[in-house]
This record gives C-alpha cells, sequence and structure tokens, in this order.
C-alpha cells in the first residue's frame, strides 16, 4: 500500500493511521523504504511511502480478572 504524508507526519504517526498498533510496522516500513531515514523525524509533505500489509490479528482474547468487582 502506498501513502502520501502529510504535514507534520512521521514514520509512526503513517503506519499508526493507517495500519493501526501493530508490532514491527514501523521496521517494516523503514526496511521497505530505505531511503526514508535521510529525510529525518518529521517527513516532507506529499511524499510517497510504501507501508506493509496489515496482518490480520490471531490473539485470542484473555480473561481479564478484575480485583475489584
Amino acid at each position: 500500500m502506498q501513502v502520501r504524508t502529510q504535514q507534520h507526519d512521521t514514520v509512526d504517526a503513517l503506519v499508526w493511521r493507517y495500519l493501526g498498533d501493530g508490532a514491527g510496522y514501523v521496521e517494516q516500513t523503514l526496511e521497505m523504504n530505505p531511503a526514508l531515514a535521510r529525510h529525518g523525524a518529521v517527513l516532507p509533505v506529499g511524499l510517497v511511502v510504501t507501508l506493509p500489509e496489515p496482518v490480520a490479528s490471531t490473539a485470542s482474547v484473555a480473561n481479564i480478572v478484575q480485583l475489584w468487582d
């Protein structure tokens, strides 16, 4: 998936906006776009960035124990 950066975007902000909170997405994005780190922490507006495909979550829901019920 390719996306364009907006004003004040960072790599982790892009990942959060399009893929949510997934482990490893920022690292995969940096590997897929080797020249991306050259731009610094805040990316320029209109830069095309390739993001990894989202992985379907297979984690089961854990039972939550509440101490004060």
